[in-house]
């Protein structure tokens, strides 16, 4: 009997998935015939076999932008997430901090992160370094939140218990407010990780001699619009490549989390 239901959600996923690479196929046919039989020039919107060969143009050497490109998501993430939690677990362990910290974090929250790109430029010139605060900016305030609120949403009933047995305040954490926080945390973490793919465009496009948001500003200064919609096919491919990672990464640290079909727990 469990075997059947095995196979049965194993063809229901099977089916799905035709469903959605049906859907993006039909999405590129249409694409493809609105420009052919509208006869669009390529610079307002290339055809689908134009893009497709600029992604297999050696010219525009995609390897090498990738890969510069992913470095600086995977470092920008790395910090954030390192310095988001750290910082986190001081604000929810100490009111004191928390009073300190959490109003300078709302100041900086409401900046607009993107208008500070250019003094990172200034003070840290061209290269890795600039891209990498710039994406980490970007991404860091989500994952203080959404783990600060999770360290804090315990139920009162909880923790009226365990300071009746005598519990520790190290001991509380360990126990109770860090695994209650893990949902939040792999939430912020979500939410960081396609964020750090957009910082770090941001930072390539102001201040790169590579990666995909420095081949993009390029493409664009000669309006070269199919290495322009590749960049972006690339860029969606790569966020939706680090959110499925978190993904999975939340699923091993959070089994009890899921239904046996993989789906969330409500």
């Amino acid at each position: 009997m469990e075997g059947l239901n095995v196979g049965k959600k194993a063809k229901q996923r099977f089916i799905a998935t035709g469903k959605k690479l049906l859907f993006f196929l039909c999405f590129l046919g249409l694409w493809q015939l609105i420009v052919t039989v509208f006869q669009i020039k390529v610079f307002i919107l290339p055809s689908p076999v134009a893009v497709m060969k600029a992604l297999f143009d050696s010219r525009y050497q995609w390897w090498d932008h990738i890969f510069a490109t992913s470095g600086e998501i995977i470092l920008s993430f790395l910090v954030t997430a390192v310095v988001g939690v750290g910082l986190s677990l001081l604000i929810a362990w100490s009111k004191f901090l928390n009073k300190l910290i959490m109003p300078i974090i709302v100041l900086f929250n409401s900046l607009p992160k993107i208008a500070l790109a250019p003094l990172f430029l200034m003070w840290f010139g061209y290269g890795l370094v600039p891209n990498i605060l710039v994406a980490t900016l970007i991404a860091f305030f989500p994952v203080v939140i959404n783990t600060t609120t999770g360290l804090h949403e315990v139920e009162s009933d909880l923790l009226d218990l365990v300071h009746y047995l005598n519990a520790s305040k190290l001991q509380v954490f360990m126990k109770i407010r860090i695994p209650n926080s893990l949902p939040y945390i792999f939430a912020g973490f979500k939410i960081a990780a396609t964020m750090c793919v957009v910082g770090a465009i941001v930072g390539e496009f102001i201040a790169s001699s590579k990666g995909l948001g420095y081949l993009l500003r390029d493409a664009q200064a000669f309006i070269n619009t199919p290495p322009m919609f590749a960049c972006l096919l690339l860029l969606s491919f790569l966020g939706l490549l680090f959110f499925t990672i978190i993904g999975l990464l939340e699923r091993i640290c959070m089994p009890w989390n899921f239904k046996e079909g993989g789906e969330m727990e409500q």
